[in-house]
């Protein structure tokens, strides 16, 4: 290198470019520093250090933040500009290297040295200076984006730095190599870098232009209809047509500015429709694009419907349209009551379980007439995907939002009244959990920024009164169900029942059929009869059915016999339009009877009477359980013999009484399942009784789960226990202690008439169920079984050849009657 001349010159820093030798640039300076160094420049003798900065992003840049080789350049032409910054235009003279930086206040000043090259024109310099010429040449016509004529101007160049320098500032390479490059003095060093980076472009563009020319080949029939299309529009406009596609994004943007909705929402389809300006109309962009402004335009972000508080006018549409379910609308009415002292409530949420038929689904459009709401409804049933609930995002081909979203759309406001229905019978597969999708819907914490996937920004479902439905509880998750008010509605009873075909079933099917009033009586007697022999269910589903076949039977003779002919169903020719009774139901034991005891069952259609019969046979102590007993139910009743075991000595039984006999618990009607705890004291009675001969209450039915001790445990479903204790002709119902206070859920048609026997203890039930002659205390009971006849016993001991007087063994046994 040649002995360097030093400068002190001020410093102009280089965001994202690097000046080379021999090359002008135009530049816009705005820094207060930046301006002071190029007026500082023009004082003496114009020149000034080009570097360019590290990192662009800083804004006052020290000596660190600075390359320490740049360009000293000149300052060949000054303009001021009206707003303030400056318009300079610079040329680079020659390669320097910061050495000193003497002041960095107002401006910096640089001490450099000048970098010149000191090179011998070589063989293999002249050779590499050709190569970068005929590379450079095959540069400029793959890319097309150097002027052509740099071609003839670089092979006119001889000197090689100047030729290097020239060259690169041609190429499209990052700021870092390009800094790498201006940092390398010798000039035959500096071509091979910029050869290398030469050919790595030329790869590059060979690439594209393969693909290119592929692309090209591959063009298919549509996007040449896209460019005949585009052509015809073009005509089209040049002759004078309305420009459709202009006037519609103007209805948009009209109908955006008269749209009430938040301030994101707003945003978002305000740069929705400003790229939908820039597209083509015929493009598939510009279809996905359109139908999201047509979403966002359509919700009702903030409109509402005006809702109705008056508790007593919405008390009477619900009672005019349901019969019962008091605790439904006694919530319903809760929350209309509050929300016309606070003025502002968040959507409740409840969710109504119950059997199917009982009018969960009915009552969500009866709760939005009574508020005066709008009424929507979504099926959960076999909804497997989460997109279903959050919707798919936009980058899908028929991408649509979920379905909270699309049925806010259909009601037309943010709060109408919203039925999830069948929420229990949602399922998960590969494609997601919707039910982990409804936890942020349900959640009134979270439904204020509910997110739907393909808007992509939040919704308020805050003022959205939501109503579940289910039929179970247990096939939904709890996270779920924590979020919901549960709101049981069990299945109506039968004077319920009788309520409603009298009052709702019958007319709505007169008027259906085409007949009068005049037309057709029910007996109260055929429609009992109906209830009981021809629908077994816990809603009124079937019961409509058989009423609308009674209706039509009438029909067929009032059209055969005239307009004035009338149809009376009476019990007794109630089987000549229905055919046979197609069930029968449980009725109370003609008389006491021995080892039979008379249980209450629940099921989802109702309570049912359930009838235990116990028979005692010679045999080795084998219990043998039937009547397609669920694990539950056989539990029960081995923890019953267990009891029994326990108090023999008191029972009056032999010690090892069990050891000769076999025992047989059946539960009658074999071909239905059963299960559950609450036959355990049914089963303990039946097996005392059987065991001791004594008679078991024919009037008395009984429920509750057994403990080993003999403690009477609570059970479900009371009210439907004892209404099909009512209806099977009970007069006393044995229940547990702590199930007290359900009697005040029954019916008080149904109370007045029963005797309820609250019991803790098993002993207590004995003593309430056992028949005897003469006094009726247990203790009493306790000393018949001691001394009734013991022949039947000691047959079976004697069988197997054992002392029926041995000692510490007991072989008083009493007569054992079986059923």
């Amino acid at each position: 290198m040649k002995d360097a001349k030093t400068h002190n010159v001020p410093l102009l820093a280089l965001r994202e470019l690097v000046v080379f030798p021999q090359q002008v640039v135009p530049l816009f300076v705005g820094r207060e520093k930046s301006v002071r160094a190029i007026e500082e420049s023009q004082k003496e003798n114009k020149l000034i250090m080009l570097a360019a900065q590290k990192d662009a992003r800083t804004s006052n840049p020290t000596g660190k933040d600075i390359y320490e080789v740049g360009t000293l350049g000149e300052v060949v032409q000054l303009i001021r500009l009206a707003d303030g910054p400056i318009k300079v235009l610079v040329e680079g003279k020659q390669r320097a290297r910061i050495t000193e930086f003497t002041q960095d206040e107002e401006f910096m000043m640089v001490k450099v040295d000048e970098l010149v090259p000191d090179f011998d024109p070589s063989t293999e310099l002249k050779a590499i200076m050709r190569s970068v010429n005929t590379t450079f040449e095959s540069y400029v016509k793959l890319g097309k984006k150097v002027n052509p004529e740099m071609i003839m101007q670089v092979n006119a160049i001889e000197d090689a730095s100047r030729l290097a320098d020239a060259i690169v500032v041609q190429l499209n390479i990052k700021l870092e190599d390009k800094q790498e490059i201006l940092e390398i003095i010798d000039p035959e060093k500096r071509l091979e870098k910029i050869l290398s980076h030469m050919k790595s472009e030329i790869e590059i563009l060979q690439v594209e232009k393969r693909i290119r020319s592929r692309v090209k080949k591959q063009m298919e029939k549509t996007q040449k209809e896209y460019y005949l299309n585009e052509q015809m529009r073009a005509i089209q406009k040049e002759l004078g047509d309305k420009d459709d596609f202009r006037n519609e994004i103007q209805e948009l943007e009209e109908q955006l500015r008269n749209k009430a909705m938040p301030e994101e929402p707003r945003e978002k389809t305000e740069k929705e429709i400003r790229k939908l300006k820039m597209m083509s109309p015929m493009s598939a962009e510009a279809t996905v694009v359109r139908n999201y402004v047509d979403w966002m335009l359509s919700l009702p972000w903030d409109e509402m419907s005006e809702i109705e508080i008056d508790v007593q006018k919405a008390g009477d549409i619900l009672d005019a349209d349901h019969y019962g379910l008091e605790k439904v609308k006694e919530r319903i009415l809760e929350y209309l009551a509050v929300q016309k002292l606070v003025g502002k409530i968040r959507g409740p949420i409840l969710c109504l379980v119950g059997p199917p038929g009982v009018g969960k689904t009915s009552l969500g459009k009866s709760i939005g007439k009574a508020t005066g709401r709008e009424f929507v409804r979504v099926a959960l049933g076999g909804v497997r995907d989460e997109a279903e609930i959050r919707g798919h995002r936009r980058t899908y081909i028929g991408a649509l939002p979920g379905k909270v979203i699309q049925s806010l759309k259909k009601a037309g406001t943010s709060n109408p009244i919203f039925l999830l229905d069948e929420i229990d019978k949602m399922s998960t597969d590969f494609r997601g959990d919707p039910s982990s999708a409804l936890l942020e819907v349900l959640d009134p914490e979270q439904n204020t920024t509910f997110n739907d996937h393909y808007l992509d920004c939040d919704y308020d479902l805050s003022k959205v009164m939501f109503v579940c439905t289910a039929n179970t509880l247990h096939t939904i998750p709890e996270p779920l169900m924590d979020r919901m008010e549960i709101i049981r509605l069990s299945g109506y009873t039968e004077l319920e029942k009788l309520a409603i075909m009298r009052k709702y079933l019958v007319p709505k099917q007169l008027e259906e059929n085409g007949l009068a009033d005049e037309n057709v009586e029910v007996d109260p007697s055929a429609a009992s009869q109906v209830v009981r022999r021809y629908t077994r269910e816990a809603g009124v589903r079937s019961l409509e059915r058989v009423v609308a076949t009674m209706c039509r039977k009438a029909a067929v003779e009032v059209v055969e016999k005239g307009s004035d002919h009338k149809v009376v169903f009476t019990a007794d020719n109630l089987a000549q339009y229905l055919g046979q009774p197609k069930f029968r139901y449980g009725n109370a034991e003609v008389e006491h009877q021995v080892g039979t005891s008379t249980g209450l069952a629940w099921t989802e259609k109702g309570g049912e009477l359930l009838v235990i019969e116990t028979t005692i046979l010679p045999g080795r102590g084998r219990l043998q359980i039937t009547g397609k007993l669920g694990d539950v139910m056989q539990e029960s009743a081995k923890a019953a013999l267990s009891y029994v075991r326990s108090r023999a000595e008191m029972l009056g039984l032999p010690r090892y009484f069990y050891d000769k006999v076999d025992i047989h618990v059946h539960v009658p009607e074999g071909a239905i399942p059963k299960d559950g705890p609450s036959a355990g004291i049914t089963m303990a009675t039946s097996l005392v009784s059987a065991l001791t001969g004594i008679p078991i209450d024919k009037n008395l039915a009984m429920t509750g789960e057994i403990t080993l001790r003999g403690n009477v445990l609570p059970i479900g479903g009371l009210k439907e226990k004892a209404l099909a204790a009512h209806r099977g002709g009970i007069t006393r119902i044995c229940l547990p202690k702590e199930n007290e206070s359900d009697i005040e859920d029954i019916p008080s048609t149904v109370r007045d008439e029963l005797e309820f026997i609250p019991v803790s203890h098993v002993d207590e039930v004995l003593y309430e169920a056992l028949i005897t002659e003469g006094p009726t205390s247990f203790e009493r009971l306790i000393d018949q079984a001691l001394i009734r006849d013991e022949i039947l016993f000691s047959d079976f001991l004697e069988k197997d050849g054992e002392d029926s007087g041995s000692e510490g063994k007991r072989t008083s046994m009493p007569d054992v009657v079986t059923h």
